[in-house]
């Protein structure tokens, strides 16, 4: 056996440095070596291309006595690393000496800059093409939905190797050719996992999910890879069943697993599933991703649960992803819907580098709670920043405007985004001038600016002008709102409610009974008004006028009727109108007591300790006589109440409510 030299053990040692990011000691034994040779000179220049020091790697070349051509393919692959590639063909082009090797790097570098062209007039040059140079070629083309010209590379090469038939094929799938895919993978003569995994996520990516499915039965070896693509696959065509099975039975599973799981379960309504998923991620010392971090915060925030949103926001930290803009947006969102906008407003400040989708987070959270002179100050402040507004910056501060009756401020905002040349108005924006104009009891001018909008108005725009319709009670255009909209919306339930609520209010028993009967008929489910609470981390629900499935039901009856008896003593008197079946009195005041945000704070009163606001959430609308109820029970109970429903937060505390009654 040969004896090393001393300089090839130096050279050894050289590398062995540079792999572990220690160049000063690499070029310290580089000095030190009593005989250097072109060897060692691109033993160093090597060095330095891998760490990204691409002036020390030239400095070494401009230095050495003799080069050659792995020298000048070591500089060539540094300047395309660094994106240099005009710099790259420049020193191509000087190179005395050229093999397939340096070509074969310079075509990458072509392609990785999406100049095919040019990478196809110097593969017809090369006197030598080997598989790397064409595998090269066939994936340039796909990359570019050119798949006829690299099928064409593909038929002509002399030798496949594997990597090229999973090249050729992960192009077709790629590009969506599933079944020019299909078709060479059947009669591939040796498959490898990568392969079976680029044809499973075509096929999962295209949505033909049985198709995937029945591949990844037929799959011998099933890597962490491919069964990602199928969780992912079943999720995107809400098969979340499927899904959770196949992350069952994976014995090994890395973070895309986990976030692609919790994801799923977030997009498909099923936030607790989300949640106990995450816990379980942490449980398995699995280090959160921010997909994963991202979708638990969105669960969250539609839930309103303050408890597990802190502990997120501390995993959060300890993953040093605090520094993230996307994963702070979500978390100021998080503590906008739960009603903390004082935590909201300090992460806001404490962040670096406010990107716009930060600025509306903050925007929108102070619209959403009635704060609308604080949510133009942060829309002045964000344009004197210097930061463009885009469509959900316009979205919020016209949403502002809305909830706080400031209509001229509203229409000046609007108007100035008519003068804007980067966004333009979109039916949204058009649907906040409605609803701001309708809650203001300017339903005719709003009806007027639905006439008039130059793009056509859609369910938002007429959902916004029949719900202000029922706060004004205008029957006739909530007939022509109502109308409109079962045009767009047959499916909806919400027109046939809201106009259902309409007629009731006003005593039209025989109109409610009409519409409840078209209901039936078109087979359109009602969504049932639901309110949830958090206490102790554990989410209670509760359905209006159902109070007997909470476990503890017996107790919460009682607080109930105790905070019936406060009311009555305050001078309380239920707005029957509120109450959208025609039965008698005393029913519809049992009707009333058992909506489902009442249950809620009933519930909140007795679990949640003095001193801590009462957080309920509702689905729907806050009911008008609740509204007026939950006012005076935060006053006689001397506690903070804090409800959001559909649309907005109440603030209720000493007998007052942050809407101002404006809602």
């Amino acid at each position: 056996m040969r004896c090393l030299s001393v300089p090839s053990s130096l050279e050894l040692f050289i590398s062995a440095y540079f792999l572990n990011n220690q160049p000063h000691v690499a070029r310290f034994l580089f000095e030190q070596m009593p005989q250097r040779n072109t060897t060692s000179y691109n033993t160093l220049i090597s060095g330095y291309v891998k760490l990204g020091c691409l002036s020390d790697a030239q400095t070494i070349f401009d230095t050495m006595p003799e080069s050659n051509v792995v020298s000048w393919t070591s500089l060539l692959r540094g300047y395309i690393q660094a994106g240099a590639i005009n710099e790259a063909e420049a020193l191509f082009r000087r190179m005395p000496e050229k093999n397939v090797i340096s070509c074969t790097v310079m075509l990458g570098g072509l392609i990785q800059e999406g100049r095919i062209d040019d990478a196809r007039r110097l593969f017809d040059t090369m006197p030598e093409r080997d598989v790397v140079t064409r595998t090269i070629m066939v994936s340039g083309y796909c990359q570019m939905c050119r798949t006829a010209e690299a099928r064409e590379i593909f038929d002509d090469m002399p030798r496949r190797n594997v990597i090229a038939w999973t090249a050729m094929i992960s192009g077709y799938a790629h590009n969506l050719q599933l079944d020019q895919a299909r078709k060479l993978f059947e009669v591939m003569p040796e498959k490898n996992e990568v392969t079976w995994t680029a044809m499973l996520t075509g096929y999962t990516q295209a949505g033909r999910i049985e198709e995937a499915n029945d591949l990844f039965k037929r799959m011998k070896m099933k890597p962490v890879i491919a069964c990602n693509a199928m969780i992912i696959g079943f999720g995107q065509c809400g098969m979340v069943t499927e899904a959770r099975d196949v992350f069952n039975q994976m014995l090994e599973k890395d973070d895309g697993t986990w976030s692609s799981m919790v994801k799923i379960y977030e997009q498909n309504s099923s936030p607790l599933e989300a949640l106990d998923l995450f816990r379980s991620m942490q449980m398995a010392n699995c280090r959160p991703s921010v997909p994963s971090i991202v979708s638990v915060l969105i669960v969250c925030a539609n839930l309103a649960i303050l408890g597990h949103g802190r502990q997120v926001h501390a995993v959060m930290v300890r993953s040093h992803f605090d520094s993230d803009v996307f994963v702070v947006s979500a978390l100021i969102t998080v503590y906008v819907k739960c009603g903390e906008l004082a935590m909201a407003r300090m992460i806001f400040d404490m962040s670096d580098g406010k990107d716009v989708g930060l600025w509306n987070s903050m925007i929108t959270g102070y619209a959403q709670h009635g704060l609308g002179e604080e949510a133009l100050k942060i829309f002045n402040d964000m344009c004197s920043a210097g930061v463009i507004p885009d469509e959900i910056t316009y979205i919020g501060a016209l949403s502002a405007c809305s909830y706080s009756g400031m209509v001229e401020r509203g229409k000046a905002i609007f108007k100035s985004l008519n003068s804007n040349s980067i966004v333009r108005p979109t039916a949204e924006h058009y649907a906040c001038m409605v609803d701001m104009l309708g809650r203001a009891g300017q339903i005719e001018k709003a009806l007027e600016i639905i006439r008039k909008m130059p793009v056509e108005a859609d369910a938002v725009v007429w959902g916004a002008l029949l719900g202000a319709c029922r706060i004004h009670k205008k029957v006739e255009i909530a007939e022509i709102a109502a109308k409109k909209l079962l045009q767009l919306e047959a499916w909806n339930s919400g027109p046939y409610i809201l106009l259902s609520n309409i007629y009731a209010a006003m005593g039209r028993w025989e109109d409610v009974a009409k519409l409840r009967k078209v209901l039936s008929l078109r087979s359109v489910s009602k969504s049932p008004g639901c309110s949830w609470i958090e206490v102790d981390k554990t989410v209670h629900m509760f359905t209006g006028g159902d109070i007997m499935v909470h476990p503890e039901h017996e107790i919460i009856a009682c607080m109930l009727e105790r905070l019936d008896g406060l009311l009555k003593e305050m001078g309380y008197t239920p707005d029957l109108s509120y109450v959208l079946h025609d039965v008698d009195e005393e029913q519809k005041m049992l009707n009333l007591r058992y909506h489902s945000e009442r249950q809620a704070v009933a519930f909140g009163l007795l679990k949640v300790r003095e001193g801590m606001p009462i957080r309920v959430m509702k689905n729907l609308r806050i009911c008008g006589d609740c509204h007026t109820a939950i006012n005076l029970i935060a006053k006689a109970m001397a506690r903070e109440i804090i409800l959001r429903d559909a649309n907005r937060f109440h603030h209720f505390k000493d007998g007052n409510c942050s809407c101002r009654e404006y809602w």
